[in-house]
């Protein structure tokens, strides 16, 4: 915990105060990674995804690397949210909104702090590429306030890349692709605030959509005192505990007095919880269920572990809750949003098809930094099965 303002922020890292004090210094002085106009134009996207006329797909990284910012990489990962944005244009007849958890995605909350290494040895944990290394040593794990820093200038080079792909190359007929990430280190994210020219106030210029994650939507914390005061679209993660009066508070906190479009519910609750929470949540928000966007996250609460450990998750798992989120708030008079999904262009084996699959325990290509991901064509069944339930 960390007092950032008069509230308590959770899941901070433990940095040397010093070193912290001059890096956010710099910060501020830096110019903006993105700019108003373009944080406003994903917002009006969102007001007609909340009108039930478009549909997003919000895609990337776990914890995004430091060493992913370079141009094939980020080139890569859009060229898969454009194949699948693309398939449920085809399949569904929507618009979609292309969002990548891209270009700033360096940080993540952990259940533990530290994690026992193979050796036996006790470290801190990795808690992304802008605030530690993945390397198992000491030394590599303790939180450096410098690698924000860092993080700035990877998120320039994507940006760049990203934006160089769609507008200066022949791409014509692309939609663009927008950047988020979860606004966790709220140093960082304070530090990089802008002037709002266009509409007035302020805007986090460190991405397009800032997110809250489920471990750091506390009603009495930083991260939502944050985001309410942001022009960026908001989201914020909610899980199976959440309780109506819990997001009826978050909804009046941050789009009270807003169009819809400035705040997305990001739905997490796993396959075997979904059809009993999301009915409850929605039956006691009645009528405020509608001022939001509603996004499935299928990732976050199928996680499981194979039969030695491996942390993976099972795409049927995926699947079912897509579905029941769907069924849910069709049944309910709220349109289905869209899908939040850890993703990945690469070939990769992390997440097993079915669950007979756990006792194999077959991760020959397992890469990602932290949780993990769907290869592409796993991400296109998942899309392709939402693509045909708004059809029917």
């Amino acid at each position: 915990m960390r007092k950032t303002t008069a509230k308590t922020a959770a899941q901070q890292p433990d940095w040397d105060e010093a070193e912290l004090a001059a890096v956010i210094e710099e910060l501020r002085s830096r110019a903006p990674l993105v700019d108003a106009g373009s944080c406003h134009a994903l917002r009006g996207e969102l007001e007609v995804v909340a009108r039930g006329e478009a549909f997003v797909i919000q895609g990337g990284d776990c914890a995004e690397p430091f060493a992913d910012s370079a141009a094939p990489r980020v080139q890569r990962k859009a060229a898969l949210l454009d194949v699948l944005g693309d398939l449920v244009e085809h399949v569904a007849g929507l618009p979609v909104v292309r969002v990548g958890r891209l270009a700033g995605q360096y940080a993540k909350p952990r259940s533990s702090p530290t994690e026992t290494g193979a050796d036996g040895t006790v470290l801190p944990v990795y808690r992304g590429d802008a605030v530690n290394d993945p390397a198992p040593e000491p030394g590599a794990r303790r939180a450096d306030a410098r690698r924000l820093l860092r993080a700035y200038d990877h998120a320039a080079t994507a940006l760049d890349a990203l934006f160089l792909n769609q507008f200066l190359l022949p791409t014509a007929g692309l939609s663009p692709t927008y950047v988020s990430h979860e606004a966790l280190l709220l140093d960082f994210e304070r530090a990089l605030v802008r002037p709002d020219g266009l509409r007035g106030g302020w805007y986090g210029s460190s991405g397009h959509m800032l997110w809250i994650g489920e471990r750091t939507r506390q009603l009495d914390g930083a991260h939502l005192e944050f985001a309410a005061t942001v022009n960026n679209p908001v989201g914020v993660k909610i899980g199976p505990t959440a309780t109506a009066d819990d997001v009826a508070a978050i909804i009046e906190l941050l789009a009270g007095g807003h169009r819809a479009g400035r705040l997305t519910l990001i739905v997490r609750m796993g396959a075997r919880t979904i059809g009993t929470a999301l009915p409850l949540l929605l039956t006691g928000l009645g009528h405020r269920a509608r001022d939001v966007v509603w996004l499935c996250d299928p990732m976050h609460g199928n996680t499981v572990r194979s039969a030695s450990g491996r942390k993976t998750r099972v795409v049927s798992d995926v699947a079912a809750e897509v579905e029941a989120f769907c069924a849910v708030l069709r049944a309910h008079g709220v349109y289905p949003g869209g899908l939040h999904l850890e993703l990945t262009p690469d070939d990769v084996t992390e997440c097993v098809d079915t669950h007979d699959r756990l006792a194999v325990d077959d991760f020959p290509r397992f890469e990602s930094a932290c949780d993990p991901r769907l290869d592409g064509e796993q991400a296109e069944r998942v899309v392709r099965l939402a693509a045909e339930l708004l059809r029917r």
